[in-house]
């Protein structure tokens, strides 16, 4: 037939391998829904989020908490297409190519890993309800919303092309790995059991199965539906100074900016930075405690920012100190901060006190060099001056 209809014939497969014969119709793509397993703060929202607005498709996200099996106090399921229908500005068309990224999907394990007495309705019902949308096939959705009610009407969406993403933080996931992975043979032949260090890298290195996932308490059906399984690793350092200074709407861009409202330059010596990941690493947050770490660190100086600027401040410089151990910032001149041959840690030795302004001369001239008892009176008025601000303005606030 091939032939006939002048297609180059096919030659012969080679010995072994399996023949695969293509119909004449076009084939048609399935979906592979995705299930995200990492950390958290690790960026598993960012990823569907940046996937959807690269191939410019709607996207909602949706929190498993708050889905309660049908009938009961809660979110139906269908509640989730209906939002997309809305991110899709009422194209059902459209819609039915979206993205659904649904978070917290670990919290709706079953509860009990036995028989149960009750009915658990927004763990395993929640599992069950999802695994015709999962699948692919027509639901039924409110068109206003809300729950579902045979008087209301409704509109059938099909979720065949609609890619589902789910994720998760899986917390007690990696004790399931380590008892699969921890040796338990006995006797002459047994292989050597790893030390725990080695056990927590193979842990770390492990890709989890459709058994541990059921183990954890999900049902093999709902985990069938997800042939990509995706274990994300926690945010290392460079990775979180990265987070800090690379993104268009990098955290400390965002606090550059309050501080240049009042005129004043904001800046972090690498230590600075090196420093406060290293905090982040230790609070085990992920990306999510950087803004809690600069918060912390920079309240005070936000309060005394206008008095700064008043006082001659133009550049507020944060090194390793202020991180660490909680010091004042260093408060210089333009003059003074770029200056050839300037050194952060240099500038933190020269200053004399609290608000002390380095590079500013006896005379009020940037740049200029004072006697010591110049500086000693300016680094005094300063201190004074910015403690009773301070002072004033969190009573304030």
């Amino acid at each position: 037939h091939a032939a006939a209809a002048g297609a180059r014939p096919r030659a012969p497969l080679p010995s072994g391998i399996a023949s695969i014969d293509d119909d004449d119709e076009p084939t048609e793509l399935d979906k592979s829904n995705v299930l995200l397993i990492g950390p958290t703060g690790c960026g598993k929202t960012l990823l569907a989020r940046t996937l959807a607005r690269v191939i410019h498709v709607p996207l909602v996200i949706a929190d498993a908490t708050s889905l309660t099996q049908a009938g009961y106090v809660g979110e139906d399921v269908e509640s989730i297409l209906y939002k997309l229908y809305q991110a899709a500005g009422g194209n059902l068309a459209l819609a039915q190519q979206g993205i659904v990224y649904l978070d917290e999907v670990d919290k709706i394990a079953r509860r009990a890993a036995g028989g149960s007495t009750y009915r658990d309705v927004s763990g395993e019902g929640v599992q069950q309800a999802l695994l015709k949308m999962l699948e692919g096939a027509v639901i039924n959705v409110p068109e206003k919303g809300g729950r579902k009610n045979p008087r209301h009407e409704h509109m059938a969406m099909d979720t065949s092309n609609i890619l589902f993403i789910c994720g998760g933080a899986f917390s007690g996931l990696e004790k399931i790995l380590e008892d699969r992975l921890a040796s338990k043979k006995i006797g002459f032949g047994a292989p050597a059991r790893a030390s725990s260090s080695q056990l927590a890298a193979e842990v770390d290195r492990a890709q989890p199965t459709t058994d541990d996932l059921v183990q954890f308490g999900f049902l093999p059906e709902f985990i069938g539906r997800f042939p990509v399984l995706a274990r994300l690793e926690s945010l290392g350092a460079p990775e979180l100074v990265h987070v800090l200074t690379g993104p268009r709407n990098a955290l400390l861009k965002q606090y550059r900016r309050m501080f240049a409202v009042e005129g004043l330059e904001l800046h972090f010596t690498d230590g600075a930075l090196s420093a406060i990941a290293d905090v982040a690493l230790k609070r085990r947050t992920g990306a999510r405690s950087l803004r809690a770490i600069v918060e912390a660190m920079l309240n005070s100086a936000m309060y005394c920012a206008p008095q700064w600027a008043r006082d001659g401040i133009e550049v507020v410089l944060i090194d390793t100190e202020v991180v660490h151990a909680h010091a004042e910032p260093l408060l210089l001149t333009r003059a003074a901060f770029y200056a050839e041959g300037f050194r952060a840690e240099e500038g933190r030795l020269r200053k004399s006190g609290p608000g002390a302004v380095l590079g500013t001369g006896a005379t009020g001239g940037p740049g200029s060099a004072p006697d010591a008892g110049a500086a000693d009176e300016l680094a005094d008025a300063a201190a004074d001056t910015d403690a009773a601000d301070c002072e004033q303005q969190s009573a304030l606030s």
